[in-house]
């Protein structure tokens, strides 16, 4: 025995080896939710398991080159512990595994704890944590240190060796296809290449590689194959507008425009083995007919609807960036990009965003700003008062908020709103008087089910599109009206059950009330905003234009690239080397909170009376917040407060994790003096006035009021 602890338990070669392959299989345990589905994998992808294990290992390798190898050892397998478990709650709550981004928006990761956890679970999370603080702590102070001093010119050229070896053999296995760089689903990718490569991959592969030909002579020629629109003008009141070539036109080529993001939304029919006892969605159906239409290729399959809205948003293709990359999180942190908004705010539109979820939610209340909207209207500014099952909005209370936006300018306006009805996860178990549509075909009876909840979610989503429909059909203004799925439903699609054979395609249909011209064909996401103002008439924007023109061209790609690097990581010499795009100031929500009246009621309550009220809104009285009670869109309450002559109130717009959104204008009993009023003047003209009347009052006897 006490050979085989000298050759093997105190030797760190072998505990090394040991505990990558023991660290690995534990987190492919976790990520899996079962040992047996772990084994398997190990046994059906053995060559992905052991690039892993030897991954794990180089990090490992970090105790060759310190004396308090325990401790290092310790810390960084409980690192890799800590990631692996932590991806498997995530994934017990949501399709999306844990990616190195969220890392950078724990803010934004506590938003939507309360959705996917119980209190009791985030206290064990936090215990968890708690934990292992304390253990890494312990193992620095009394783990023992190595009593020979550390030999560097042996162990770093053997660290360096490891490392370079590690490389080579990455880029081995990339070229074999055995690994992938790009995620087109990420949860897919997690399964099929393991959680050490692909969280290891979001945390350094970020951002566009610098393309070998980027040079200040390549960007030049580029520029100048684009036609350039560089004066743009302004909507005046005889509703015309710039063209291409710089003319006015009548309005009807320059309408409002609304982008209709439907979550989850897809043709169920398309799925083979399905049948349904009602069509599920025949107001789309029916429009898809009628109106311009197409399938859409999207960067994304059961999440990651922030991708698809950034390709759509700003033209650029997504498969430039790191694998499972949200930009959102990444560069849109950091800088403006070229967008429809800033595009068409050159032109004279208000640009707004709508969504019916979170508005922390991929921190859009910040990336908002940088893609150029004016207003952000998010589910705290909505009065919602029914949601589905699992908790979502239902998007019916999306029309009020596109109609409030449109009447709320005098100009043309691009709406870009995000639906959340057909949200996941979808129950395996039946809900009780949900399922008007039924549904056979499918061997899995869980399955089934879900796929029924599904299916009647989207038929109400494809009621709101009828609703919709309806509404801007009757308002005197052109309109066109882009509506789409983000992705297809975490419902464990594969190619061979479409007609259409691709999990990547969802449906666009572009709907107008004037007449425009019906021209079916299939684009990507990116290509999307551009194929749209091309049937308008628009050509204004870098990528608009490129996208407008160069399609067919056998660089299209590359050229993309280019523009896509220089615009957010280059020298920008598209725009002669100055960004032109500065960060909006975002205004939340565009029907303004306004209080008019405040008062204590017979019980001793406060009563606030003013407009624009919601369930999320939160009375602010002097330098604190209060507990609020809502009544209606135009009463709030708090309870047991005396209200006292000084006192100046706010209403505050929050989320269910209290992060303030907006503050409205204060109100105060006391109202300031204006700084024109002279209090001495106006005393004695009443004086004058009173004695005026006393003597009329005089010389005619009479009482005068």
């Amino acid at each position: 025995m006490k050979e085989f602890s000298k050759k093997y338990l105190y030797n760190y070669y072998f505990l090394c080896v040991a505990a990558a392959f023991l660290i690995n299989f534990l987190i492919e345990c976790f990520s899996r939710h079962s040992i047996l589905a772990a084994f398997q994998y190990l046994m059906e992808s053995p060559i992905v398991f052991i690039y892993n294990v030897l991954l794990i290992l180089v990090t490992l390798s970090i105790v060759f080159l310190v004396r308090r190898k325990v401790f290092v050892f310790t810390t960084i397998s409980i690192i890799w512990l800590a990631g692996g478990i932590t991806n498997g709650i995530v994934l017990n709550n949501r399709v999306t595994p844990f990616t190195a981004n969220e890392l950078k928006l724990i803010s934004s990761t506590f938003d939507i704890l309360e959705k996917y956890f119980t209190k009791f679970e985030m206290g064990l999370i936090i215990v968890g944590i708690l934990i292992a603080i304390v253990g890494v702590i312990i193992s620095f102070f009394k783990a023992p240190k190595s009593r020979n001093k550390v030999n560097y010119k042996k162990s770093v050229p053997l660290f360096g060796a490891i490392v370079l070896s590690f490389i080579l053999l990455t880029q081995g296995a990339l070229k074999a296809n055995i690994i992938s760089d790009y995620f087109g689903n990420v949860a897919f990718a997690y399964l099929d290449y393991g959680f050490p490569y692909c969280f290891t991959n979001t945390l350094l592969n970020t951002g566009i590689k610098r393309p070998i030909n980027y040079t200040e002579a390549t960007m030049n020629d580029l520029a100048q194959t684009l036609v350039q629109n560089n004066e743009s003008s302004e909507l005046d009141n005889s509703n015309l507008v710039a063209s291409n070539d710089n003319t006015l036109v009548p309005q009807k080529q320059a309408p409002n425009i609304i982008m209709l993001q439907l979550e989850s939304f897809f043709d169920p029919t398309y799925m083979k083995d399905l049948e349904f006892s009602a069509d599920p969605i025949p107001n789309f159906r029916k429009l898809k007919e009628e109106f311009s239409s197409g399938f859409l290729r999207v960067p994304s399959v059961g999440a990651g609807t922030a991708n698809t809205e950034f390709e759509i948003i700003t033209g650029m293709n997504l498969e430039f960036f790191g694998a499972g990359e949200y930009p959102y999180k990444t560069i849109l942190r950091k800088t403006t990009a070229e967008s429809l908004n800033f595009n068409l705010k050159d032109l004279g539109y208000s640009t707004h965003a709508i969504h019916n979820n979170k508005g922390t939610f991929y921190t859009r209340q910040k990336v908002f700003k940088m893609l150029g909207f004016d207003t952000f209207t998010s589910i705290e500014y909505m009065n919602v008062e029914e949601t589905t099952p699992l908790g979502w909005a239902k998007d019916k209370y999306l029309t009020k908020s596109i109609l409030d936006a449109l009447n709320s300018t005098e100009t043309q306006d691009f709406i870009y709103t995000i639906s959340v009805q057909g949200h996941g996860d979808y129950p395996s178990t039946p809900v009780e008087n949900h399922s008007k549509i039924t549904l056979s075909g499918l061997e899995d009876a869980e399955r089934l089910t879900s796929f029924e909840y599904y299916v009647n979610e989207i038929h109400e989503m494809d009621q709101f599109i009828g609703e919709l429909t309806h509404a801007l059909s009757l308002m005197n203004e052109d309109i066109v009206l882009v509506m789409y799925g983000d992705h297809l439903p975490t419902l464990g699609i594969e190619d061979a059950e479409l007609s259409n054979g691709d999990i990547f395609q969802t449906e666009y249909i572009v709907w107008n009330n004037f007449g425009l011209e019906k021209q079916d064909t299939d684009v990507e996401a990116y290509q999307l905003g551009a194929h749209v103002l091309n049937q308008l008439d628009i050509h204004h924007g870098t990528l608009v234009n490129y996208h407008q023109q160069y399609q067919e061209s056998s660089d299209y790609l590359d050229n993309l690239k280019l523009l896509q690097y220089d615009m957010l990581y280059g020298e920008q010499y598209i725009y002669d080397g100055i960004n032109p795009y500065e960060p909006t100031k975002l205004q939340m929500g565009v029907n303004e909170i306004l209080i008019s009246e405040v008062f204590n009621d017979e019980e001793g309550n406060l009563i606030i009376k003013g407009q624009n009220f919601t369930n999320y809104s939160r009375v602010k009285i002097n330098d604190s917040a209060y507990e609020t009670t809502y009544i209606d869109s135009n009463t709030l309450k708090v309870s047991d407060y005396v209200l006292e002559e000084t006192d100046t109130f706010a209403i505050q717009q929050v989320t269910v994790t209290n992060h303030v959104l907006s503050t409205s204008a204060k109100f105060s009993l006391i109202q300031e003096e204006d700084p024109m009023y002279d209090k001495g003047f106006e005393e004695g003209y009443m004086a004058g006035y009173q004695a005026a009347i006393e003597a009329l009052k005089q010389q005619t006897g009479e009482i005068i009021e």
